[in-house]
């Protein structure tokens, strides 16, 4: 396997953990969203990774999709709020704001694993051409 392949499969490595930490960044901020119904509910948002192959036998990474938590809305009686139906209930998003800080730790990692991998291969391609000159 050449630098390039190297490169392609931390290049996609970044670009999904890019679309993670985008997905989180959105679960976060409508993580306390109200809606009057569970329709207009935010639900959290999930990327699905894939390792794909292609013909050559190069690996890289690719989102399939970005789907939503099956998780259960929070329902609360408050027949006070502007948004509440009915019944006096109001939903709140399915988003676990823990969960989310702990993924966000993760994918953060993940990322800067691919710049130092990036790096590396950077400062090896600059060795290599050092030993062409001696």
């Amino acid at each position: 396997m050449g630098f390039k392949d190297i490169s392609n499969i931390a290049g996609s490595a970044m670009a999904a953990q890019t679309v993670r930490l985008n997905t989180i960044a959105s679960n976060l901020a409508n993580a306390n969203a109200v809606a009057g119904s569970e329709t207009e509910a935010y639900r959290a948002r999930k990327p699905v990774f894939a390792a794909m192959v292609g013909e050559e036998g190069v690996a890289r990474v690719q989102v399939l999709d970005v789907v939503q938590s099956a998780e259960p809305l929070r329902k609360m009686h408050e027949p006070d709020n502007p948004l509440a139906d009915a019944d006096g209930n109001v939903f709140y998003a399915n988003v676990n704001e823990v969960a989310e800080m702990a993924d966000m730790m993760a994918a953060s990692r993940a990322f800067e694993t691919n710049v130092e991998v990036m790096s590396r291969i950077k400062s090896m391609q600059a060795s290599l051409l050092k030993l062409g000159e001696s």
